[in-house]
């Protein structure tokens, strides 16, 4: 009894500070998907980061049952811990399992989305969420085309639907600190040459990653407090079923 209370108002604590880790992970992928969505065909990427920021609400009063039920005798509190220890149990295999899928599907997809939107860029005055899609990302990646920038030789006139227009690259892949890079190939010096989508590949492996193993170590511990609490129920004669 005194070692499964002790573990148990430790696990309390560590699932405050878990809460924190696993929401942050949560709207990483928010925010990749906000910022990316066009390159996402399907809204599955959203539904894990959902699922991150609802784990670790739950986390936070679980946390606090963990600490007082280590301290009380209390079956009400003891229940209602169990109860949320499944809970979260579910959503976390849930989750990690989700992660897992998304990281190979949403990695095979990007390459010919990719390809794609640079096929449909409609030029450095287009407004299209295509084009806004590829200017964003290789802003904010610091990079220039699918594999490299000369992706982007491949894109004609044409195909940028910009008569009498030489072949280049978007003024998005020109480095911040050029300020007169208008795309021009003769000048490489000044744009970015690596590919978005191996960079992009990387993050959206890493997070998918953070979150795997977030649930896997969080459901292992849960699994040890649910242990410790029936433990504790199990110290205390069974007087009614009132508190299930």
């Amino acid at each position: 009894r005194p070692v499964a209370q002790s573990l148990l108002w430790l696990l309390g604590f560590f699932f405050w500070g878990s809460a924190a880790a696993l929401a942050f992970g949560g709207i990483l992928v928010l925010m990749m998907y906000n910022n990316y969505r066009c390159l996402f065909q399907e809204s599955l990427l959203s539904l894990p980061g959902w699922l991150a920021v609802a784990a670790a609400l739950i986390l936070l009063p679980t946390g606090i049952l963990a600490i007082s039920s280590s301290a009380s005798s209390s079956r009400y509190q003891q229940g209602a811990l169990m109860y949320l220890l499944l809970v979260l149990l579910c959503l976390e295999v849930s989750l990690a399992v989700l992660a897992r899928i998304c990281a190979v599907r949403m990695a095979s997809e990007l390459e010919n989305t990719m390809g794609y939107l640079i096929y449909q860029y409609n030029g450095i005055h287009s407004h299209g969420p295509g084009s806004r899609a590829m200017d964003v990302l290789q802003r904010k990646l610091q990079c220039c085309g699918v594999q490299n920038y000369t992706d982007w030789l491949e894109s004609t006139a044409a195909s940028w639907h910009l008569p009498a227009e030489k072949p280049g690259v978007p003024e998005s892949c020109c480095k911040e600190k050029c300020s007169h890079c208008r795309g021009d190939l003769g000048h490489l010096e000044q744009l970015f040459q690596e590919g978005c989508l191996k960079k992009l590949e990387d993050w959206l492996r890493f997070v998918m990653l953070y979150l795997f193993w977030c649930c896997t170590v969080l459901s292992i511990l849960e699994l040890l407090a649910g242990v410790s609490n029936g433990l504790l129920m199990s110290c205390q004669p069974l007087h009614d079923l009132r508190f299930l």
